[in-house]
């Protein structure tokens, strides 16, 4: 009896996937609950373990392949789970065994038939190569098949769309007709510097970085305002509190959570800030779940302080300090991702002294902090040296207006340099 592996369900408004490792290999045994395959959504990455226990018989989506819900990524013999180890299932040069002896040169001398591309059996097109050739209106049977079992996979589909207007006869263009479609790049001649180039797949996460950042200036009305914060009053907190507060809580006592803190404040002040857009309503949120922006190995990813409002400040710094080190590890899950109300972006780790942060849709509003400098600031008719900080507010037009944007970074430049308005507003 054998049992298909397929693609779970892999979170809200998470549809696909690439299969980042196998961490089986066919002829392997596996225990029910052991974890086969790896795979990366645009969010996170997930284990997919076996249901059963028995022999890994068989891998059908190779590392690299893209997937969606259902899809089936491999096949689990259970005979083999007890006893004697049960034959294997046919490896895939076995299946594809007929097209191969197409191929081969016959025995008994006669001229061998011109070979074809092998046409592709319905049992050997993956569900996402299916629904793609439908699309685009490929017939699948002249596709060449490059996948495991010589199955055709999404990626062949795409490349023999890419080699189309390569191999296709050339046709009189009429003279109505435009311009000519483009080549594709992959038939450019190689420039002089090919030898010193190197292609790299983007991520899963890195394409999703991309798609989000392009869908939000295309759907939104973003626009930035600007002001600058003097710091030192936190500054002087933080240097009498700094060690009691790291022996008592045992974490340090950062800057993250006096800006989430006075972010609250601010989005009490202008609640449309801590909203969002759907269809001709708003949706105003009278809670605060607060995204923090950490720098990972493979992009940005922006993990949610749940209900930021009931945090204490050692809290704050406890849970942040706990999505860096799930982020470094790769081991966050869909629910430290999962919605926010509005976000925080803290550049000035990375010695960034201003910029434009982008909103993280469906959110209307982001925060973007920046580098601590001393700068010669105009004090009752003095030139003195404070601790200045740049901070950006990009936001959404079409329901902040200009003037809401401005006064609330007025008032989180207020919390920030008189912090007893924490004490006061707690």
């Amino acid at each position: 009896m054998t049992t298909n592996i397929v693609v779970p369900e892999l979170g809200e408004s998470v549809l696909e996937a690439t299969v980042r490792t196998w961490l089986k290999q066919p002829g392997d045994r596996v225990a029910a609950g052991e974890a086969l395959v790896e795979l990366e959504t645009e969010k996170v990455n997930l284990e997919v373990a076996a249901t059963k226990a028995g022999v890994l018989a068989r891998i059908d989506s190779p590392t690299g392949t893209d997937v969606k819900i259902g899809d089936v990524l491999g096949m689990i013999d259970e005979t083999a789970a007890v006893g004697a180890p049960a034959p294997a299932a046919p490896p895939p040069a076995e299946k594809a065994a007929p097209a191969a002896e197409q191929s081969a040169p016959p025995t008994n001398g006669a001229a061998a038939p011109e070979a074809e591309p092998a046409p592709a059996d319905p049992e050997r097109v993956t569900p996402v190569a299916r629904r793609l050739a439908d699309e685009k209106g490929v017939d699948l049977a002249q596709v060449p098949a490059t996948g495991a079992g010589g199955r055709v996979t999404k990626q062949d589909v795409q490349a023999f769309l890419a080699q189309q207007p390569a191999v296709a006869a050339p046709a009189p263009v009429a003279a109505s007709q435009p311009e000519p479609a483009p080549a594709p790049p992959v038939t450019a001649p190689p420039s002089a510097n090919a030898h010193r180039e190197e292609r790299v797949r983007l991520t899963r996460r890195r394409r999703t970085i991309a798609r989000r950042l392009v869908e939000a200036q295309h759907t939104a009305a973003m626009l930035t305002t600007f002001n600058e914060i003097d710091l030192g009053a936190v500054m002087d907190i933080r240097a009498r509190r700094k060690e009691a507060f790291k022996q008592q809580h045992g974490v340090g006592l950062g800057y993250t959570s006096f800006f989430v803190k006075a972010s609250i404040g601010a989005l009490k002040a202008f609640p449309r800030l801590n909203a969002e857009i759907q269809a001709d309503e708003v949706v105003l949120k009278h809670y605060f779940d607060i995204g923090v922006a950490i720098g990972a190995e493979d992009g940005l990813v922006v993990p949610v302080l749940r209900d930021a409002d009931q945090l204490t400040f050692a809290g704050i710094e406890q849970a942040v300090v706990a999505f860096v080190q799930k982020a470094q590890t790769n081991t966050l899950a869909l629910e430290d991702l999962r919605g926010g109300t509005f976000t925080l972006t803290n550049g000035g780790v990375f010695g960034s002294m201003l910029s434009t942060p982008i909103l993280n849709p469906p959110q209307v509003a982001i925060l973007g902090l920046h580098k601590i400098e001393d700068r010669p600031i105009a004090r009752q008719g003095a030139v003195v040296i404070r601790p200045m900080m740049y901070v950006a507010l990009s936001y959404d037009h079409r329901i902040v207006d200009g003037r809401e944007a401005v006064q609330f970074l007025v008032h989180l430049k207020q919390i920030i340099e008189y912090p007893d308005i924490l004490l006061l507003e707690s």
